[in-house]
């Protein structure tokens, strides 16, 4: 077998025949052969989904992936959360202490900008499936990133990049002009390097592990529990150290030591090559969905075959060992068959120019089918938007609110209003390996599911701890007002409340649950259930749900203060948070949820997931269908 593939490094390679024997079935579930494959004269145990290593070699599992290259992985991902998160988790304070913003225009910047922080994982996906793959696009990506950070730590440095001190009396002056300007670029830049880093470290993790084999296959799921894990230990330190160093030692300090902090972890990242197995670049995987809708356009007055094996698909004896995957055929969407159909014409040309056969007239089944995965996976998508933008109050509204209430601990220390979220990372940290090491072999005895419970099972979990938690902090806003009403301080927003800041450690932890069941739940079901050439665009748009979850909660604010706002009276969302009526604005948000909850159950209930057939190393082996994980 011979011929040219293009790997994560970006070179291209020959490979020489390579001859396949059963050997020791060690590695394997018991029942199925492991493959010896020889490569000249070393001989050597290859992976069966095709991974390269980086010298652009069938990758050898004992010595590439597994969870042998996770440490690298994880140990980035923990360094990248620490850099970025102790940026983005205190933005809020900084707009409004610092750059003297208004809270709701603070809030909606801060909105905004984490909206576009999960949105442009598009771009870095795209690149990542089409063209350089995983590994060099979260390297350039991440210098970007870098440079973002270093202009946002000059904002926080500089004298002239911020206003000045607000005078004794009158108004304080908002940043304009440059200070703006290096604000907004710095930021943006952050969301851009971001954008090739977040759909690409936790796809890239989940590539070290080898599909076609049994007991590899199955750490899919162990591995993305694991991987949040250090996201959210990460997160813990930004939201503690972090914003410590911000609130009582200086911005530019803040921002600073998690720019040197994310440039180590850029290092530490490169340190790991030897270790990863790399996907082969196809393309881009767009231009396999347009040529489905355009042959199935052109062929739309053909009648569908009542057998559905005459429908083209590339044989398995012509597949070869880096095809492995095939996509079983599917009865949705059957519209979207006929263009896979054959007509006389095409038979000709694959009979004796397979090579010449035009994909803009005839596709094969797994590409007709790759179609309909992403098709089937939007309304998924549409239904766990709206998760976030209930979830994303806690970001803005009561990080603001925390500030109006006590947070003395002992003489010489407050507790600063962004750290709450180490409520939620603690249930996480706390929750999360109980969950993958205990509760899920304890729900397996009784659901017979390999994970517990589904992947939509999990998310649907979630949804309803989200509810859960806009109704717990719709309860603790009335208790807040209720107190700043009996001490006569409703008119004295910069007044601290006689109410201790740990009421709002319930919401907090309620989130953190919600993280659990809906966040793991959507990284492992848009990469496993996305075609393989576009997995990381499946990640992208898992990440898309929490960026839009922030644009739809920016539009809902604005929506919210134009419709309660009735002549003088300001409406429900006020800069004097003591006269607003956050708590029914979480009241709307959880009804709004339970809606959404009802929607996302139609979903998921349609949903059918994907079956894949893996092809043979030869043509003696037979294929075999490959049931889903989840």
């Amino acid at each position: 077998m011979t011929g040219n593939f293009k790997y994560d490094g970006n070179q291209s390679v020959k490979y020489r025949p390579l001859r396949v024997d059963s050997g020791p079935a060690s590695m394997n579930a018991p029942g199925d052969e492991e493959k010896t494959m020889y490569w000249g004269d070393q001989e050597t145990y290859l992976v069966g989904n095709g991974s390269l290593d980086r010298k652009g070699r069938l990758a050898d599992r004992t010595k590439t992936g597994a969870w042998k290259a996770a440490p690298p992985i994880f140990g980035t991902e923990l360094c990248e959360r620490i850099g970025s998160l102790g940026l983005q988790r205190n933005l809020v304070t900084y707009f409004t202490s610092k750059m003297h913003l208004s809270n709701p225009v603070a809030a909606n910047m801060v909105s905004n900008f984490t909206g576009t922080l999960y949105l442009t994982p598009f771009l870095g996906g795209f690149v990542a499936d089409a063209y350089l793959g995983r590994f060099w696009v979260i390297i350039i990506f991440a210098v970007v990133q870098i440079c973002g950070m270093i202009l946002l730590t000059l904002s926080a440095s500089l004298p002239g990049l911020r206003p000045g001190p607000c005078p004794a009396k009158g108004n304080c002056h908002p940043a304009h002009g440059w200070q703006l300007g290096v604000l907004y670029i710095g930021i943006y830049l952050i969301a851009i390097g971001n954008g090739g880093i977040k759909p690409n470290i936790s796809s890239l993790g989940a590539d070290q592990f080898d599909e076609t084999d049994a007991q590899e296959g199955r750490q899919v799921s162990h591995f993305f529990n694991w991987f949040y894990i250090c996201v959210s230990t990460g997160s813990l330190i930004s939201v503690t150290v972090i914003v410590y160093l911000e609130d009582n030692i200086g911005f530019g300090w803040g921002f600073g030591i998690p720019t040197a902090i994310f440039a180590v972890a850029v290092i530490f990242f490169v340190a790991g090559a030897p270790l990863y197995r790399y996907k082969t670049v196809t393309g881009s995987p767009l231009t396999s969905v347009c040529q489905v809708v355009v042959a199935a356009f052109r062929n739309r007055k053909l009648s569908l075959p009542e057998d559905e094996t005459l429908l083209y698909e590339i044989p398995e004896t012509a597949a070869g060992y880096f095809n492995t995957q095939r996509i079983a055929h599917s009865n949705q969407f059957l519209l979207l068959d006929k263009a896979a159909i054959i007509t006389d014409r095409a038979e000709d040309k694959i009979i004796t120019q397979p090579a010449d056969v035009d994909s803009w007239r005839l596709c094969t089944v797994t590409q007709v089918e790759e179609l309909k995965m992403i098709i089937s996976l939007l309304p998924i998508w549409a239904s766990t938007c709206l998760v976030w933008t209930a979830l994303t109050q806690l970001e803005t509204f009561s990080v603001e609110t925390a500030g109006t209430l006590d947070r003395s601990m002992g003489p010489n220390f407050k507790f600063p209003p962004a750290s709450l979220a180490v409520f939620e990372l603690v249930n996480v940290l706390l929750i999360l390996p109980l969950y993958d090491l205990f509760l899920v072999p304890f729900m397996r005895r009784f659901t017979g599911h390999p994970q517990g419970i589904s992947t939509l099972q999990r998310i649907g979990v979630g949804i309803v701890v989200s509810i859960l938690a806009m109704i717990v902090a719709a309860l603790v806003e009335v208790k807040r007002v209720s107190v700043a009403k009996e001490n006569g301080l409703l008119n004295k927003p910069k007044a601290i409340i006689p109410m201790s800041v740990f009421w709002l450690v319930p919401q907090y932890f309620l989130r953190g649950t919600t993280e659990i069941f809906t966040q793991v739940g959507q990284l492992d079901f848009f990469y496993s259930e996305a075609p393989e050439s576009m997995r990381s665009l499946g990640t992208a748009l898992y990440l898309s749900t929490i960026g839009v979850g922030h644009f739809l909660s920016s539009l809902l604010v604005t929506a919210v203060r134009n419709v309660t706002r009735h002549g003088d009276d300001p409406g429900w969302l006020r800069d004097n948070l003591n006269r607003s009526r956050l708590d029914k604005f979480y009241f709307l948000l959880a009804i709004i949820s339970a809606v959404n909850f009802l929607s996302y159950l139609v979903c998921a209930h349609w949903y059918r997931y994907k079956k894949v057939v893996l092809s043979p190393f030869t043509s003696s082996t037979p294929a075999r269908e490959v049931h889903p994980r989840n």
